[in-house]
């Protein structure tokens, strides 16, 4: 008989999805064809045959492929890998159009919840969408409808990172404590994705043990008896915490076993107090301490007695294996009692404890109401019977044990012996099988019911019903759930926070709160970026680069920002170390630009800017969003003085990437040097937006503005430089010469004072106090600081010595090798 046509398109969708997520994609594209020859009006198989193509690489054809359905809209997977292939071949109108028709298919529900190791989410939801549309409008240049979709996919789902991060790059007005946190659609399917991972678990270990595949509950605290608090502690050197470990893995911890270790706890406890040898009483003469036992007709109505001595036990607390451990039970048995026979001494160990007559004859030891013992038949003739052996406390019950325990517990309800193994198909947690070891006190003895030990057993369990404890679970696993999030989300604000403060260039603000991360993290690629990123952005090139550095060192594949990290080396002139930086990266990557970035910063550092200028090139051309080849392309331009070439460099920089402040930097410096100082003061200022923590930046406006003779307003801006960058020689210079020209002498030899500690060797630093004393009529000072500026300098003698044979003011002295 043939196989239908859906039951075979259905095979062959298993078989890609198999082979895509075990990453054979030449297996999974060749069946993908075998799938769309086999259904082709399906709108899955052109999906599937263009996720192939998207997956190794082929994003031309992936985008051919999908497009006849995914441009229509008609298949929201379809719709998402063509507007993927949009993204990366530059066609982002098709791809924003195909995705806004497919609109009213987007799941409205999260899917974090159904990606695990054995579920997948067959269609994008809503937030992956949203997130896909927003990175299309951005690179279509539309930055509102960018941030509208990159927003509402983070209101849905604040783990899209991507979306945080796109915001921040594009300058949005962003609130870290207002995206992640907690709402109602990542409870529910995170959830789900808990309750689906503890099924899978389940199944995973149903094979070896069963058992352990229920709910775990904590096990409560009995009144003037300590219980484990931690099950798997294995430190524990009490008989009775052994055996409670034994326990936990031959049982899961739900609401009736919880009781069992209860139970087993409480006679650890009682077998631990001194009792040497603990013996049902032969005399009359009971305790009033003990307990009196009624019979009551029926045994599962039975309410909770209290004992004095001991404490009170419920029904179904007593010792016994779950019946699904019953095998592997058996085993961790034996070892747990050879172990607490090691760990105590024979007059306190329970397998030590001395039989009397009646146990040593394999007597169940029975009482009446008054007391006496209850002469048990003999069933020899029971087939299969194995002969009876001397009776000692086994807390663990094995399956062939008897209820013997009960007699040598102590004066409390004996037990009866575990209930044979049934059908797999009742579970512990359903309504006939919950029931573990009942108490028989309440009910008459075996021997006059006229049947054996398991058939009375079988028979309670028929009766007793308890609720399943499932539902109990939920409201825990709800709260672990909720709290996990909550540590997630915690800890990704502070990431955020960080991104945000870099991306506003408030770097000092970036380090406090990378700094603040848990060591694990400070240690991970990414944060050792940021952190070297944040640094360079302040300056400071060799902390920088002291990041940088332990980044190779953990990441020597990492390509991302060794742009940055070849610049720093630039400017610590570290021609040996740029140069292996540049080799090594482009041996590994032929085909990424920071690789050619560093290989230009290389040639320039060696003054071959034509070498230098091809390798940036090279760079734009394999990556024409790459913003900062582009403005490294410019500066080379300017060292050559091609201006022009350097102010079209500066402008497909600024086109590749609006807030690149470099780009802006260097257009103002291009029409410095070309005396258009108003168009400088505008770039100049347009950098200082984008970046404001810039002392650098701040310092070029000032510097423009000194050269249109507005001493005051350049003071003002050399003010905030000196007081963004402390220890930078070359802003307080500026300072100090625009007081000088303000005739601010005091606030000038101030900042003279401090400069001459920062720069010592510097000449222009000791020829601008040698104007200084001259103005005060200190000749003597100001000869003095004129000659230690000539000796520094030598070339610029004939300044020098003119200022110092006429004393007078000397404006035309250049003062550039500060720049």
């Amino acid at each position: 008989m043939a196989p239908t046509n859906s039951a075979v398109t259905g095979q062959l969708k298993q078989i890609v999805y198999y082979h895509l997520d075990n990453m054979s994609y030449e297996s999974a594209l060749f069946f993908a064809e075998r799938l769309a020859a086999h259904d082709p009006r399906s709108s899955d198989s052109p999906y599937l045959l263009a996720l192939c193509h998207f997956r190794l690489g082929d994003y031309h054809s992936a985008y051919e492929i999908s497009k006849a359905v995914g441009y229509r809209g008609s298949n929201v997977s379809c719709s998402y890998i063509f507007a993927q292939c949009c993204l990366v071949l530059g066609q982002y109108k098709d791809g924003i159009t195909a995705l806004e028709k497919s609109r009213s298919s987007w799941s409205r529900k999260s899917s974090l919840g159904k990606h695990n190791a054995t579920n997948r989410a067959q269609c994008p939801d809503s937030a992956s969408t949203a997130c896909l549309l927003g990175r299309l409008y951005r690179a279509y240049d539309d930055k509102n409808k960018a941030i509208i979709h990159f927003e509402e996919a983070l209101k849905i789902n604040p783990f899209m990172w991507d979306a945080f991060t796109a915001l921040c790059d594009m300058g949005a007005d962003v609130r870290t404590a207002n995206i992640f946190k907690l709402n109602d659609m990542l409870i529910d399917s995170s959830s789900a994705a808990q309750l689906n991972g503890i099924l899978s678990e389940q199944k995973d270990s149903a094979a070896p043990n069963l058992a352990e595949s229920q709910p775990k509950r904590t096990v409560s605290r009995s009144a003037g008896y300590d219980t484990m608090a931690d099950p798997f502690d294995s430190q524990r050197s009490t008989a009775g915490n052994e055996m409670l470990l034994g326990a936990n893995f031959l049982s899961g911890e739900n609401d009736f076993v919880s009781k069992i270790n209860a139970a087993r706890s409480r006679m650890a406890a009682t077998a631990d107090t001194g009792f040497d040898s603990v013996e049902t009483p032969t005399t009359n003469h009971i305790d009033s301490n003990i307990p009196r036992i009624n019979h009551p007709p029926e045994p599962p109505q039975a309410p909770a007695r209290k004992t004095r001595n001991a404490q009170p036990i419920e029904p179904n607390q007593m010792d016994m294996p779950s019946k699904i451990g019953y095998r592997i039970g058996a085993k961790r048995t034996q070892k747990l009692q050879d172990r607490s026979q090691e760990d105590f001494p024979p007059e306190h160990n329970p397998t030590h404890l001395r039989p009397t007559a009646s146990s040593a004859s394999g007597v169940e030891r029975k009482r009446t109401v008054s007391g006496h013992l209850v002469q048990p038949r003999q069933r020899p003739d029971e087939p299969g019977a194995p002969q009876r052996r001397s009776a000692r406390l086994n807390p663990f019950g094995g399956a062939n044990a008897k209820a013997n325990s009960a007699s040598a517990v102590g004066p409390t309800r004996e037990l009866k012996k575990a209930r044979p193994p049934i059908s797999r198909i009742v579970r512990p947690n359903s309504s006939g099988s919950n029931v573990g070891r009942a108490i028989s006190g309440n009910r008459k003895p075996l021997e006059e019911n006229g049947m054996d030990v398991d058939q009375a057993e079988v028979s309670r369990i028929k009766e007793v019903h308890y609720p399943p404890p499932a539902t109990k679970s939920a409201e825990p696993e709800s709260i672990k759930v909720e709290e996990t999030l909550k540590f997630l989300l915690e800890l990704l604000r502070k990431f955020g926070s960080g991104y945000l403060a870099l991306s506003r260039y408030r770097c000092a603000e970036a380090l406090a709160f990378y700094t603040s991360l848990p060591r694990t993290h400070q240690e991970t690629p990414w944060v050792l970026s940021q952190i070297g990123r944040a640094y360079y952005e302040q300056a400071a090139y060799a902390e920088a680069e002291k990041f940088y550095r332990r980044l190779r060192i953990l990441a020597p594949t990492r390509l991302e920002d060794m742009e940055v990290y070849s610049t720093i080396l630039w400017f610590l002139k570290r021609e040996t170390d740029l140069s292996f930086l540049a080799h090594e990266l482009v041996d590994m990557s032929w085909h990424s630009p920071q690789a050619w970035c560093a290989l230009g910063n290389a040639w320039s550092l060696a003054r071959d800017h034509e070498q230098a200028l091809r390798c940036f090139k090279r760079a734009t051309q394999l990556n024409p969003k790459f913003a900062y080849a582009f403005t490294l392309q410019g500066h080379e331009h300017v060292s050559n003085e091609e201006y022009e070439k350097a102010l079209t460099a500066y402008r497909q920089a600024i086109s590749a990437d609006r807030r690149h402040y470099n780009a802006y930097y260097g257009i103002g410096r291009v029409y410095e040097k070309l005396g258009n100082y108003d168009k400088a003061y505008i770039h100049f200022h347009s950098a200082s937006i984008i970046n404001p923590t810039n002392a650098v930046l701040i310092c070029c406006i000032g510097n423009v503005l000194e050269k249109q003779r507005h001493i005051v307003k350049a003071l003002q801006f050399f003010t905030k430089a000196t007081e963004l960058a402390p220890h930078a020689a070359q802003t307080r210079y500026k300072k100090a010469r625009a007081l000088l020209a303000l005739n601010q002498l005091d606030e000038a030899h101030k900042e003279l004072d401090i400069l001459k500690t920062l720069a010592p060797d510097e000449a222009t630093v000791h020829f601008l106090l040698g104007k200084l004393y001259k103005t005060l009529n200190d000749k003597g000072a100001a000869v003095r600081h004129f000659t230690i500026a000539l000796n520094l300098d030598p070339k610029a003698s004939q300044q020098i010595k003119e200022a110092i044979e006429s004393l007078e003011d000397d404006d035309s002295f250049d003062d550039s090798m500060m720049a």
